[in-house]
């Protein structure tokens, strides 16, 4: 009965702090739209590139407004002259905006559900235009495919891809088990590419309550582990990573 006189507050100061933040994300959006699309076919990819940087800096600022914090610890010299292939638990789409900024030298690219390649201003058209793979999970082959090209891409571009093999984000920070075919096609079609995993905690927090409210006062870390080399039997790196991800999962 205690836990609910403090947190019952909480859930009910969110509402109105939620749709304030709401607010300034759909703003955000729509601005940073016309933006993108001025970028690229004006001043070409550099330009929409940059754009997309700072559009995800902004995104963070707007989770401030919930009292959320980020932490980004990167404590390794990872090279910007190779591709990487970023392997990470997923535990919100609120995962997606310090990954684009803190590592934005290293141009990241995801693989990402083709639901959101359309009707999402902003997301969608960089999903679109800014080298990601769009996969239908329901259709194998295409999504491999796909996968298999962004490899192709940050092998030939010394780009980044970014994958969450667990498939599907964590409703509560436990980790899922690893769904290793579209890792394995990554790592097959980018054999240069340096693998980066990353363990992230408390993203889950913003939607403890659902999608509104959200949670207030989320502090998310970021916890980039030592690359190491596309090299040896997939199988075997794919276990290394998950094994990396998983410890450095703190459930609170």
């Amino acid at each position: 009965m205690r836990w609910f006189f403090i947190f019952a507050p909480m859930k009910l100061l969110a509402y109105p702090i939620t749709a304030i933040y709401f607010l300034f994300f759909g703003l955000t959006l729509c601005l940073f739209h016309p933006i993108q699309w001025i970028c690229l076919n004006v001043f070409g990819y550099d330009a929409h590139k940059r754009s997309v940087s700072i559009l995800n800096w902004f995104l963070m600022r707007c989770l401030n407004i919930l009292g959320t914090r980020f932490t980004f610890r990167n404590p390794h010299h990872i090279p910007t002259h190779r591709p990487l292939v970023i392997v990470s638990n997923h535990q919100s789409m609120y995962d997606i905006p310090p990954i684009i900024w803190y590592l934005r030298k290293h141009h990241p690219k995801f693989v990402s559900k083709k639901e959101l390649g359309k009707g999402i201003p902003s997301v969608s058209y960089n999903l679109r235009h800014g080298g990601s793979a769009l996969i239908d999970r329901r259709d194998g082959i295409q999504a491999l495919s796909e996968i298999g090209k962004l490899g192709q891409y940050i092998e030939t571009n010394n780009r980044s891809a970014v994958i969450f093999p667990e498939g599907t984000r964590s409703r509560d920070g436990h980790p899922k088990p690893f769904k290793p075919a579209g890792l394995k096609t990554l790592l097959k079609n980018a054999p240069s590419a340096l693998i980066v995993p990353i363990s992230i905690n408390t993203s889950w927090k913003l939607l403890r309550y659902g999608k509104f409210p959200m949670g207030l006062g989320c502090h998310l870390t970021f916890d980039v582990h030592e690359p190491f080399s596309n090299s040896g039997h997939h199988d075997d790196l794919i276990a290394q990573v998950e094994k990396i991800i998983v410890n450095g999962i703190k459930i609170a």
